[in-house]
């Protein structure tokens, strides 16, 4: 799962030429929509009782029917694409609803951003990239404030949002998979994604989620509403406008502005599922988000958190 403030000029990623307004203002609606998808799968998983797995499996589902053309060519080695498809996608959700149903999607959103430090530690890790100490100053303040986020006043570790943290992972290790293999276009990568994610979701929640398809049908239509607007203006839409900025402008830009989302899913937290902003929540959020932007502004290449669905 991404997550700029000003809208000035930027060099493009394969020119000089200014950023303009209509870009500018088509990434502000993404990560919005990002914000609202938090809130929407808290509402689906959290308050009208639909299984995690089963919502992740028929968003999966529908996004592979959309994508079916896109299956071709099949990116090489296919190995490779099914696992970073099952840790981005499959793996990735199944362990953000989960979370979700015990935790606020505004804690998520703050906790999910580990995925940005997390990336960064894995490509030292698997590709032996090395980092300068500003970037190591980012991942440092990254992940102390998600501990802080993640620490209960009670001195308890909050098992939702370890599950959450265990989705940033998941994320993370699939986008440093993917640095791995030759570029794939974004609709063709999608598909694979779905396909994978499909494989293992859908036997999972036939296994372990008996009354899956009664408690989605009791949800009625706002469930089917979710439904499309997750798999289908998110998935296909957001992501696919998203990888299409990703090949014109440099990281410079993208990867400030994408903390709308996480900031954007606090406001809307607050206002459509009642989170409550305590003083560990708020500063948590500042120090884990000061972090992120050190960590993501990077002079070359797309930002880190673009791997991350930010839901």
């Amino acid at each position: 799962m991404a997550t700029g403030r000003s809208c000035g000029c930027a060099s493009g990623a394969n020119g000089d030429h200014p950023v303009n307004l209509r870009d500018f203002l088509l990434l502000v609606a993404i990560c919005l929509i990002w914000a609202l998808n938090n809130v929407v799968s808290k509402l689906v998983v959290g308050m009208w009782g639909v299984p995690p797995l089963s919502f992740a499996a028929a968003r999966f589902v529908l996004v592979l029917l959309v994508t079916l053309p896109w299956l071709r060519p099949v990116p090489r080695p296919l190995w490779r694409i099914l696992l970073i498809g099952l840790f981005m996608g499959g793996g990735n959700f199944a362990l953000l609803f989960i979370g979700l149903q015990t935790v606020t999607p505004s804690a998520a959103a703050v906790v999910i951003q580990a995925g940005v430090p997390i990336t960064t530690l894995l490509s030292i890790l698997i590709l032996g990239e090395r980092i300068h100490w500003r970037r190591a100053l980012g991942i440092a303040l990254t992940l102390v404030g998600v501990l802080v986020v993640v620490w209960h006043p009670a001195m308890a570790i909050s098992t939702g949002l370890l599950l959450v943290l265990g989705a940033a992972f998941s994320g993370s290790l699939g986008a440093v998979l993917m640095k791995q293999m030759d570029s794939v276009a974004p609709l063709n990568f999608q598909a694979w994604i779905a396909l994978a994610s499909v494989a293992v979701l859908l036997p999972l929640s036939a296994l372990l989620e008996h009354d899956a398809v009664h408690l989605a049908v009791e949800a009625g239509w706002p469930m089917l509403a979710a439904l499309l607007f997750s798999a289908l203006i998110v998935s296909v839409v957001a992501h696919t406008a998203y990888y299409g900025l990703i090949a014109r402008y440099e990281a410079n830009l993208l990867a400030p502005l994408t903390l709308i989302t996480p900031l954007a899913t606090i406001g809307l937290g607050v206002l459509i599922t009642g989170d409550s902003l305590d003083t560990r929540m708020i500063v948590g959020s500042i120090i884990a988000l000061t972090g992120v932007l050190i960590v993501a502004l990077r002079r070359t290449g797309a930002p880190i958190a673009q791997a991350q669905e930010h839901s």
